[in-house]
């Protein structure tokens, strides 16, 4: 055989993966469906901005070895992500923190903040869902300016219908401190992911717009071990039937002799009415100073055939429908590895595809 890995994706996982094999001097080939590499870490130069093309990436961790690890293939600047909402055309401070509370309510100290949020809250002792979960947390107001309308549009449902998991991750704060993210470590390559992605496998061949599916015989005939990181429902052929995602549809509109459109990096918009979820301006990522710029509205949409699979549904019927997937690969484990977002059906941020990759591979 030719390789001893080849790699189908090359997304954050596929990379990291032939990366660290590459070290240990095994030989590796990457294809890829697509007509770039590198998933939806994928960037692009436009005007001398790196646009984010599917949706803004800002690399959080704090785990002292992949900090480490992604810093030997590119510098990564201070990026704090402070995304702010505009609901009702008010702007607040986001995530929820005392700035959003005093612009809402007044109120000037902790102390204060968690009075009146103590007020606010419905006493819901086990909730079972997303709504009621929030309710709980911060009351009517905050959820319906905030939660309600933007998790509508990113989830094609009403928010009731969700787990609360999908909003446990959202951070609520009594201080004026509005970092997104708690770790240690943060930032964007400052030559954006495409040029860190492309140092990590600098030693791998790539083959693009290529479909694994399309001669699956003759691609697991080049190698020894298949590292697979597309849909797991896709390699067994939906046998027991189609996982659900949710899609996104991004808008780029480049802006001529526009130094700054909305004087930060993410502004999201949590009216229903307002059929995107959010408008990034990407120069902000890298804190440019260039004469134009670049925005992009994020639109949710229905996953089908024609569109990408962004989100997966994780709820019961769709978890349970995936397990019976996953039994499915234990068998395959002495040819087949199965890694990433799509393979495992399970949201990830970067840190953790690192992370799993690291893992999956010492393994």
């Amino acid at each position: 055989m030719r390789y001893d890995y080849l790699i189908v994706g090359s997304g954050l996982f596929g990379s990291t993966f032939a990366n660290l094999a590459n070290a240990d001097n095994k030989r590796c080939l990457i294809i890829e469906k697509r007509e770039h590499p590198f998933g939806n870490c994928y960037t692009k130069k436009q005007h001398e901005i790196d646009v984010h093309q599917y949706g803004p990436h800002i690399f959080h961790t704090n785990s002292n070895k992949i900090w480490k690890y992604v810093n030997q293939f590119s510098e990564f600047n201070s990026y704090i992500n402070s995304p702010k909402v505009n609901y009702g055309d008010t702007l607040y401070s986001f995530p929820i923190n005392l700035m959003t509370l005093q612009q809402l309510w007044g109120v000037n100290t902790p102390k204060e903040a968690s009075d009146k949020l103590e007020k606010e809250k419905l006493n819901i002792t086990k909730p079972t869902n997303l709504e009621e979960w929030i309710l709980s947390q911060v009351g009517e107001e905050i959820y319906y300016t905030f939660i309600y309308g933007y998790t509508k549009k990113q989830w094609g449902t009403e928010p009731k219908n969700l787990p609360t998991f999908i909003i446990r991750r959202l951070p609520i704060r009594l201080n004026f401190n509005d970092n997104y993210y708690f770790d240690k470590y943060q930032g964007i390559p400052e030559n954006g992911y495409s040029s860190m992605m492309s140092n990590m496998i600098e030693k791998t061949e790539v083959v693009l717009n290529t479909d694994y599916f399309a001669k699956r015989d003759y691609w697991d005939s080049l190698a020894k071990k298949i590292v697979y990181t597309g849909a797991i429902d896709d390699f067994f052929n939906q046998k027991y039937g189609t996982l659900d995602y949710r899609s996104l549809k991004f808008q780029h509109e480049v802006l001529t002799d526009t130094l700054d459109y909305q004087g930060n990096a993410i502004i999201n918009y949590t009216d229903y009415d307002v059929p995107y979820t959010r408008i990034i301006e990407h120069k902000h990522f890298n804190f440019g100073k260039q004469k134009d710029t670049v925005i992009t509205k994020e639109y949710p949409q229905d996953f089908n055939k024609k569109t990408e699979k962004y989100y997966p549904i994780n709820n019961k019927v769709n978890n349970d429908l995936y397990d019976k997937y996953k039994n499915e690969t234990k068998n395959l484990s002495s040819k087949y590895l199965f890694g990433g977002r799509l393979a495992e059906y399970k949201y990830y941020d970067m840190h953790q595809i690192i992370g799993s990759a690291m893992s999956k591979y010492e393994t």
